[in-house]
């Protein structure tokens, strides 16, 4: 009798696992719009699942209430100022915008000037080249400008047309994070039990995912943050317009290995120097190579411990290729890949090496 139900039972497990496959492809289509919602409700609530913790051990019992007020701290600390940064960002990209349409802003006039003042030594070498006369080259550094100027702008009156869905996402990301906070522990065991795979495989696997997550909220966003704030200060400081821009620009620079924020302090650097500001162009040359590109040495090791980075190429590589795949997103979603595959590829060299070694007993 068990043999005849073999058969039966093997169609059964094949039909199951078929409309396991069509439900789960169907779930991810339904709640794809919310894609970003639902994933940084998981990295907020990784992060604050300490202060949960925390508060828990305070009102011992009461999960809802400690989850509540976790989510009141992320509400003040975290979506709250980035709501005021951006409406103070949009101000100040609007105000730049309308500086250069009026013609107070001269990107291309700054070029030239640059270019009178090259030693003669270099002017030969760019004529070389062909690109001697800047002055050809002044539209289209005008156009380019311009057009990032209103992207920022256009992005923002986006926003503003899709107050409703920003806000619909922004409280679907809380509403989950909620319950992540105070049911993720157990939720996590669950999928461990679904998962086939030893407890111990499944123990790494799931470790993984909180390491990266995170090693990249710290070792990235924290230093951005700080590099940003440094370089926007400095540039308040000197006298530069737009100093809110730069630091946004120089924070979003950050979360790119190896580019980072000399991408934005080197070019303005040298163009206060060359252009006579000899002063201001030392101190922020000075300020960037020792205070600003320092931080990420000084502070990633504290924030995230050696232990937990991938290789710099590997960071590299997979934050560039999710910020394409992904969007903003991928900055979280891309060494999570990659940290990933590095693991699961480890666990089955592992399970090869110890399957050859029983054989060879």
């Amino acid at each position: 009798m068990i043999e005849s139900e073999r058969p039966q039972y093997g169609i059964e497990r094949l039909f199951v696992l078929a409309l396991l496959l069509i439900i789960t492809l169907a779930f991810a289509l339904l709640v794809e719009p919310f894609f970003g919602a639902i994933l940084w409700a998981v990295v907020v609530a990784v992060l604050f699942q300490p202060v949960y913790k925390r508060i828990l051990g305070w009102l011992p019992s009461r999960s809802n209430t400690a989850a509540a007020l976790t989510l009141i701290l992320v509400i003040l600390l975290v979506i709250v100022p980035l709501i005021l940064l951006g409406i103070a960002l949009v101000g100040e990209a609007t105000s730049a915008y309308a500086s250069i349409q009026a013609g107070a802003i001269d990107f291309g006039g700054f070029f030239v000037d640059i270019q009178s003042r090259l030693p003669d030594w270099l002017q030969t070498q760019l004529d070389k080249l062909g690109y001697g006369d800047f002055a050809t080259f002044r539209p289209r550094i005008e156009e380019a400008i311009g057009k990032s100027l209103e992207f920022i702008i256009a992005q923002a009156f986006n926003v503003g047309q899709g107050v409703f869905r920003l806000v619909l996402a922004l409280g679907v990301m809380l509403y989950l994070t909620f319950f992540l906070l105070r049911d993720g522990r157990g939720l996590v065991e669950k999928i461990g039990q679904l998962v086939p795979l030893s407890p111990n495989k499944s123990r790494v696997l799931s470790e993984k995912f909180f390491v990266v997550i995170i090693a990249t909220i710290k070792g990235s966003f924290v230093i951005a943050l700080m590099q940003g704030a440094v370089g926007g200060f400095v540039f308040w400081v000197l006298g530069i317009q737009g100093a809110l821009l730069w630091a946004v620009l120089m924070a979003a620079c950050s979360l790119i290995p190896a580019i980072g924020t000399g991408f934005v302090w080197v070019p303005v650097a040298i163009y206060l120097l060359v252009t006579g500001s000899v002063w201001e162009g030392t101190v922020l040359l000075l300020t960037g190579i020792f205070i600003i590109s320092m931080i990420d040495n000084l502070v990633r090791p504290v924030l995230v411990g050696r232990d937990t980075r991938m290789p710099d190429y590997v960071v590299l590589i997979s934050t560039l290729g999710g910020l394409s795949l992904f969007g903003f997103n991928g900055i979280v979603i891309g060494p999570l890949v990659a940290a990933l595959f590095i693991a699961v590829w480890h666990m089955f060299a592992e399970m090869n090496k110890a399957e050859k070694g029983l054989n060879n007993a």
